[in-house]
């Protein structure tokens, strides 16, 4: 089947989704990696650096993605969505457990911060051309009897 064209907005806002993906991954590699070990949970079961480390090594995977695999944008869009949805509950800890942060040293700022996270989702499925019916409709077939 030919590849769907990608219209101009989404195109453009799944280069900046790429970008900023691999942006804050490398920071994850680098000297904010403290402040990334203070939104993992105390109570999570594996070790704080390695929890950065790896999640710094998956949003680049997943930035460059988005860059270089335009005929896989569904699916790494999807992908990208569930991996914001599973970074959440270390945003929400960070608020719950009053760690500053990035600049989000107080509580207004962290819990604005939670409202954001949605919109990186929604930002996701958008780019993967997932969120309206016709992004999901299989194009038509003309049958000739």
């Amino acid at each position: 089947m030919a590849e769907s064209v990608e219209p101009r907005p989404r195109l453009v806002g799944r280069v900046l989704l790429g970008l900023f993906l691999t942006a804050a991954g490398i920071t994850h590699l680098g000297p904010l990696r403290l402040e990334f070990r203070g939104q993992v949970p105390s109570w999570f079961p594996v070790d704080a650096d390695l929890v950065v480390l790896v999640s710094g090594v998956v949003e680049i995977a997943l930035g460059l993605a988005l860059l270089l695999l335009r005929s896989r944008r569904r699916v790494v869009g999807v992908v990208v969505a569930l991996f914001f949805v599973a970074v959440f509950p270390g945003n929400l800890w960070q608020y719950l457990d009053g760690v500053s942060a990035f600049g989000l040293d107080d509580d207004r700022a962290r819990l604005t911060r939670l409202f954001f996270q949605p919109l990186l989702v929604l930002w996701a499925l958008w780019v993967a051309g997932v969120l309206t019916r016709s992004d999901r409709q299989e194009p038509s077939r003309t049958v000739v009897g």
